[in-house]
């Protein structure tokens, strides 16, 4: 299996949160202040 590695400051830019489509599903993407990643639905 191939992996694609990405930093974060790639994907999110000056942005704190991002919106992902999966499975015609949005869940959000976003960097708290203790700049941890949390992924909701």
């Amino acid at each position: 299996m191939k992996k694609w590695i990405i930093t974060s400051a790639d994907l999110f830019g000056k942005l704190h949160e991002i919106t992902i489509l999966h499975a015609g599903e949005e869940y959000r993407l976003r960097i708290t202040s203790n700049n941890k990643l949390i992924l909701t639905k």
